[in-house]
C-alpha cells in the first residue's frame, strides 16, 4: 500500500529535502506552503499522514490542525507537528489541537523517517483503516467522491445516485424514481432506470445499490 503524505511548511528547501527522503521510502508525497493550501490539497487527496509546521503565513499550523480535525472526511488522517517550537507547553498545545505526534526541528532525517514509518504502521494495523471510505455526495457543488476519488457522473446518473444516497436503507419505488428524476411529464422507457443503475454500479461497485425485484432500488452504505 502506497501511503499518501502531505508536507506543510513555508520553507521550500525543507519541503524539498523531506519529500526527497520520504519518496525514497516509497511514499506518495504532496506539499503545501501554508495552511489554507494544505486544507485544499488534503480535501482532494485524503492523505494518510500530514507533517505540519506551526509558523506559516496565511494560516498557521495550529489553526490548520483545528480545521483538519473539524473535517469529518479527514478524521482518520494522522497529523504530526514538525516545528521549531519545542517547549513542553507548545508541544502540549499541539496535542491539544489534535496532533498524533510532535517532532522538534532540527531533527535527523533517519529519526523523522522512523517516526513516520511507525505512525503509518499504526494505520495498517487498525482494522478501521481498511474499511471502504463512505460515498460522499455534495448536491450543491454537484460532486460525488468515493474513497477520495471524484466520480464523473452525467446529470441523470448524479441525480439518481443523490436520491438513493439521501436516505440509506430506504426503498425507492420505480415510480418515485421516475417522478423525481425524470418528472411526470417525461416519457421514458421501462429499462431507463436499469441502464442508469448498471452504469452507477460500474462506478461505485455492485454492493451499494440493492435491487428489490419488481419494486425498486435502495442504497446500502
Amino acid at each position: 500500500m502506497s501511503h499518501r503524505i502531505l508536507l506543510v511548511d513555508d520553507e521550500a528547501d525543507i519541503l524539498e529535502f523531506v519529500k526527497y527522503n520520504l519518496v525514497r521510502e516509497g511514499y506518495e508525497v504532496h506539499t503545501a506552503q501554508n495552511g489554507r493550501e494544505a486544507l485544499r490539497i488534503a480535501a482532494e487527496i485524503r492523505p494518510h499522514l500530514i507533517l505540519l509546521d506551526r509558523l506559516m503565513p496565511v494560516m498557521d499550523g495550529m489553526q490548520t490542525c483545528h480545521a483538519l480535525r473539524e473535517n469529518p472526511a479527514l478524521r482518520d488522517t494522522m497529523i504530526i507537528f514538525l516545528s521549531a517550537l519545542g517547549e513542553e507547553e507548545q508541544q502540549l498545545e499541539g496535542f491539544g489541537a489534535g496532533a498524533d505526534d510532535y517532532l522538534v526541528k532540527p531533527i535527523k532525517m533517519k529519526l523523522l523517517v522512523s517516526r513516520v514509518n511507525a505512525v503509518l504502521k499504526r494505520i495498517d494495523s487498525d482494522p478501521a483503516s481498511h474499511r471502504p471510505a463512505p460515498l460522499e455526495i455534495d448536491p450543491v457543488r454537484y460532486t460525488a467522491r468515493l474513497d477520495g476519488r471524484e466520480l464523473t457522473l452525467p446529470r441523470k446518473e448524479f441525480a439518481l445516485l443523490a436520491l438513493l444516497h439521501s436516505a440509506p436503507g430506504r426503498l425507492f419505488t420505480r415510480e418515485e424514481i421516475y417522478s423525481q428524476i425524470w418528472g411526470s411529464e417525461v416519457v421514458v422507457g421501462d429499462r431507463t432506470i436499469d441502464v442508469h443503475i448498471r452504469k452507477l454500479r460500474q462506478k461505485i461497485g455492485d454492493s451499494h445499490i440493492v435491487t428489490v425485484k419488481g419494486v425498486g432500488y435502495k442504497y446500502e452504505p
